[in-house]
């Protein structure tokens, strides 16, 4: 096993949550010299310096101070959270079973979630002598399952089924006599009375590595935890810039990123505020001067209905770092941005690929669609190909996650300058 994959299904296995991941992330920063910033303090910054904040313990930003007076900003952007359920407040459902009752979230593949070994985690905030705190669960064991109804009993759903998120997909948890326990254990847990909480199913299953030749990987959120993994190993090795390089990875992406830590909140925008007022610089120079590479899983072409896919621009896994189109911005690539982003690919030595909806089926937007409200500079979509985006297991290639750290190493390393509308110098 590759060790920089080994690295990255480790990450997959621990990311339980959004919570969760950014709690990992954040170890990693600490181990590597960062030093973590509250929002609410003033900041001491230096020249040379390595800094990070969180905040929601659900998003991250990572930047470093470069000697000098830098250009603009090189940012990257990625997601924390993925698509599944989350439990209801007095969520226990008592009949012939205890079930527990959830809601959706995010925009799921809800079949896969079926017949497999499933488990609760996230965040509680438990009650102090002065106030609350925040604490992190994570259920280790098999849990729960959401069953399936026999075939017997269901003819037809081999033809079509519309489940029903209201009766198919609450989860079962035990029978009548475990009334009460879920509380009681997320509280032990926790080590305190709850006053609150976000707590989400997540698939038992591990991530692994497959295929003939060991080419696939297949796990929970690889959407978009792989571009949230490679970006931060490219912006950890990068060399120093002439430019103030700035790692985000933003929570709330699958529900409209409307959220006080998703990428349409002004925290990016204050964060870039406070590092140009200790440059002494003028901000809307700087973002005049900066580029983000918004980073998010792209659609590979379904090896058994390639009908569904731009027949032109329909990429493969492992054939590169996906750049993604749209005419409509849902994708924000335009010339400028795949220019600027193919030269650095072309530096690092990593192939690219481009897509495109089929014309027909309309697709999603993505982090950089939301930032450029508030941060707008050149942005290109970015992602690695997969197969069943959204679904609780999804497959992608291995060698597509070298490729964007090895890209992201290279984007993290390097000096851009305007030297004029449209034209720009990368060194």
């Amino acid at each position: 096993m590759n060790d920089k994959i080994q690295a990255l299904m480790d990450f997959l296995d621990a990311s339980h949550s959004v919570y969760h991941t950014v709690e990992y992330i954040s170890k990693i920063l600490d181990r590597e010299g960062y030093t973590r910033l509250p929002e609410g303090d003033d900041w001491t910054l230096e020249d040379g310096g390595k800094y990070y904040i969180t905040r929601n313990m659900s998003t991250v930003i990572a930047f470093r101070i470069p000697h000098g007076e830098p250009a603009g900003f090189l940012l990257s952007a990625s997601h924390s959270d993925r698509p599944s359920f989350k439990i209801k407040e007095n969520g226990e459902l008592e009949s012939k079973y205890i079930r527990l009752s959830t809601e959706r979230y995010g925009g799921m593949l809800m079949a896969p979630w079926m017949d497999r070994p499933l488990s609760v985690a996230g965040r509680v905030m438990v009650e102090t002598p002065t106030g609350v705190k925040m604490k992190l669960v994570d259920i280790d064991k098999d849990l729960m399952i959401i069953p399936n109804v026999a075939i017997h009993m269901n003819r037809k759903v081999n033809d079509g089924y519309a489940y029903n998120p209201a009766t198919d997909t609450i989860p079962l948890l035990g029978d009548r006599d475990v009334k009460g326990m879920f509380g009681r254990m997320i509280a032990d847990q926790a080590g305190g009375r709850i006053l609150g909480h976000d707590l989400f199913l997540y698939l038992r299953q591990k991530s692994t590595v497959w295929g003939i030749e060991q080419e696939f990987i297949s796990s929970q959120a690889l959407d978009d935890l792989q571009c949230a993994w490679a970006c931060l190993q490219g912006f950890l090795q990068a060399s120093e810039s002439g430019s103030v390089p700035m790692y985000c990875v933003f929570d709330s992406e699958e529900v409209g990123s409307r959220s006080v830590s998703g990428a349409d909140s002004t925290m990016l925008t204050s964060t870039m505020m406070r590092i140009a007022r200790y440059l002494d610089a003028n901000l809307s120079r700087m973002m005049s001067q900066s580029f983000m590479v918004s980073a998010d899983n792209a659609h590979a072409i379904h090896p058994n209905h390639p009908e569904l896919a731009d027949p032109n621009n329909a990429p493969v896994m492992n054939g590169g770092i996906v750049v993604k189109f749209n005419a409509s911005q849902r994708y924000t690539t335009d010339a400028v941005a795949a220019a600027v982003f193919r030269s650095v690919c072309k530096r690092a030595d990593v192939p690219t690929q481009t897509y495109y909806n089929r014309p027909d089926i309309p697709g999603g937007s993505t982090l950089g669609y939301v930032s450029l409200t508030h941060v707008s500079v050149p942005t290109a979509d970015i992602g690695l190909a997969q197969l069943a985006m959204h679904s609780c297991y999804e497959t992608a290639g291995v060698q597509d996650s070298l490729y964007l750290e090895q890209a992201m190493t290279t984007y993290f390393s390097s000096t851009l300058t305007v030297t004029g509308d449209g034209e720009y110098i990368i060194v």
